[in-house]
């Protein structure tokens, strides 16, 4: 889980404009990080079956957004995957 100064720093960093707080753009930064975490997790603890279901929930849904943005807006789509280092 982030903490709320990380997910406005990240929200500040990707959002299109000045009230944007859920565009696809923002959700994928969120997720990517969420993703990050995640990760890490799980390396210290392997058998944790609950967080692995968890990460795999959040791929998808990072892979589905991702999708979209890429159908709907290629500059943006490849500015996001650049700057998240995807």
């Amino acid at each position: 889980m982030l903490k709320k100064e990380e997910k406005e720093k990240l929200i500040k960093e990707t959002q299109i404009h000045e009230t944007d707080t859920g565009s696809a753009d923002v959700q994928v930064a969120i997720l990517t990080k969420e993703i990050e975490n995640l990760s890490l997790h799980l390396k210290r603890h392997p058998k944790d079956e609950h967080s692995k279901r968890g990460l795999l929930k959040k791929i998808i849904k990072r892979k589905k957004l991702l999708k979209f943005l890429e159908k709907t807006d290629k500059e943006r789509y490849q500015k996001l995957v650049k700057k998240l280092g995807l």
